[in-house]
């Protein structure tokens, strides 16, 4: 039987799997087969975290909106039941950076949210 030499796919496997492992600790960067089970675990958790990432987005941007509308003597459940009935379409991201950065804005949107309403 003819000898079958698979130096290079083999090394080319073992080398992208210790790149990605790159900057673990101990063995864990050095050996292959824990190098290896580590980087599929910390691909599953950067799998997870991304999608978990997006509601954590939605909750700081919750807790920004209904920071600032407090100081306006609302609430943000008031608010954005407001914005719903007077017809304004304005996401969450939009309303926390206009909460942080143009706080007049928000107020004037408040305003007209709550005018609409009645």
């Amino acid at each position: 039987m003819v000898r079958v030499k698979r130096g290079y796919v083999a090394r080319h496997r073992r080398k992208k799997v210790l790149k990605r492992a790159k900057g673990f600790r101990g063995s864990l960067k050095r050996l292959f087969r824990t190098s290896k089970q580590v980087v599929i675990r910390s691909m599953d958790y950067a799998t997870r975290h991304r999608r978990k990432r997006k509601g954590d987005m939605r909750a700081i941007w919750i807790t920004r909106i209904n920071a600032a509308v407090r100081q306006l003597g609302t609430t943000y459940g008031k608010f954005m039941n407001d914005l719903k009935r007077s017809n304004i379409k304005i996401d969450r991201k939009i309303l926390a950076d206009l909460a942080v950065k143009h706080p007049e804005v928000l107020k004037k949107l408040a305003e007209s949210a709550k005018a609409a309403k009645k």
